[in-house]
C-alpha cells in the first residue's frame, strides 16, 4: 500500500523543512549498489564523521544490543556486523544529528532513544533477531515529523507539551486538524527521502492505526511486523515513563497483535516484560 497525501497536505508538505540526507549517507548509498562494494570505503565514510561514528558505536555496544565482545572501531562494526547491520543504525543517528537542535526537543530525543532500545528488544524477544538493527532505526525515525512540524510552526511546541497527556494518536488529530498533516505522515515522507525500506515507511505511516489493520489486507506481512514491534515498544517505553494515554491506543491493538504474532495472552504479557527488563 502506497501513501495517501491529498493535495491540500502536499501543498503543506511542500513548505515544510525537511532535512537531506547528510553526506556520508550518499557515500555508503553509492558504495552499496555497487556489484562489489568496497566495506572500507563504507566505514571511513562513516568514520569521517565523527559525531555520527561515535554515536554508532555507543549504540552497538550498548544493552539493547547485547553485545559479548565489545566493538572498538567502524571498520570493525562494519567487518563484523555487515553493512547491512550497521548502515540503518548510521541512519537512525544521522536523522538526530540532520535536526535542528533545540532544548524543547531534549526530552523528546530522549524519550525516542527509550523507544529505539525498547524496538530492538522487542525484535530480539519475538525471535527476529536480524530486525534488531531496523526496529531500532524504526523506534527513532518513526516520530521524525516531529522536530520538523515545530521547525515549520513555532506555536507547534505547546501542541507537543501535550502530546503524552492526551496521547500521540490525539496529537495527530489535532496536527490534522490544525496544520493540514500529521506528525506520521512526515515522518514517512522523510523515510522516503532517505531511502528507507518500503516496510519501515509503512509502518511508520500506519504507526497510530490500529482497528483492522493486523487482520486486513492492506499491509504485507513484514511491514506488519515491523509495525508490531513498534507498537510493542511504544507501550513498553510509555509505561515506563509513566505515561498512561498510550493505554488506549495499546487495547486497540491487542487482539490483532495477539492474532498476527500468534501468541497466547501471557506469552505477549511475558515479552513486554522481557522488553522492560532489558531497558534497567
Amino acid at each position: 500500500m502506497s501513501l495517501t497525501i491529498t493535495a491540500a497536505e502536499k501543498a503543506i508538505l511542500a513548505d515544510l523543512s525537511i532535512p537531506p540526507r547528510p553526506q556520508v549517507l550518499l557515500t555508503i548509498t553509492q558504495e552499496t549498489k555497487k556489484a562489489e562494494p568496497d566495506v572500507t570505503v563504507i566505514a571511513e565514510a562513516i568514520a569521517s564523521d565523527v559525531g555520527i561514528s561515535g554515536a554508532v558505536l555507543q549504540i552497538v555496544n550498548s544493552a539493547a544490543f547485547r553485545r559479548l565482545n565489545e566493538i572498538k572501531s567502524i571498520h570493525q562494526a562494519v567487518m563484523t556486523l555487515g553493512i547491512n547491520r550497521v548502515f540503518p543504525i548510521v541512519k537512525a543517528v544521522a536523522l538526530k544529528g540532520a535536526m535542528p537542535a533545540s532544548k524543547v526537543l531534549d526530552k523528546f530525543w530522549l524519550e525516542a532513544n527509550l523507544l529505539a532500545s525498547c524496538a530492538a528488544a522487542t525484535a530480539e524477544e519475538l525471535g527476529f533477531e536480524s530486525a534488531k538493527d531496523n526496529a531500532y532505526m524504526l523506534g527513532l525515525f518513526h516520530q521524525a515529523g516531529v522536530p520538523a512540524l515545530m521547525q515549520s510552526f513555532p506555536e507547534y511546541e505547546k501542541l507537543l507539551a501535550e502530546a503524552n497527556e492526551m496521547g500521540w494518536a490525539q496529537l495527530a488529530d489535532r496536527e490534522r486538524s490544525e496544520y493540514g498533516t500529521t506528525h506520521a505522515t512526515v515522518a514517512a515522507l522523510i523515510a522516503q527521502q532517505w531511502s528507507l525500506p518500503k516496510v519501515m515507511v509503512e509502518a511508520i505511516y500506519y504507526q497510530h492505526d490500529a482497528d483492522g489493520l493486523f487482520s486486513s489486507q492492506e499491509l504485507g506481512k513484514s511491514s506488519l511486523l515491523m509495525l508490531a514491534i513498534l507498537k510493542i515498544a511504544r507501550i513498553v517505553a510509555y509505561r515506563k515513563l509513566g505515561v498512561s494515554s498510550e493505554e488506549e491506543a495499546w487495547q486497540e491493538s491487542y487482539d490483532g497483535l495477539l492474532a498476527f504474532l500468534n501468541l497466547e495472552d501471557q506469552q505477549l504479557e511475558d515479552t513486554l516484560s522481557a522488553v522492560a527488563d532489558a531497558q534497567a
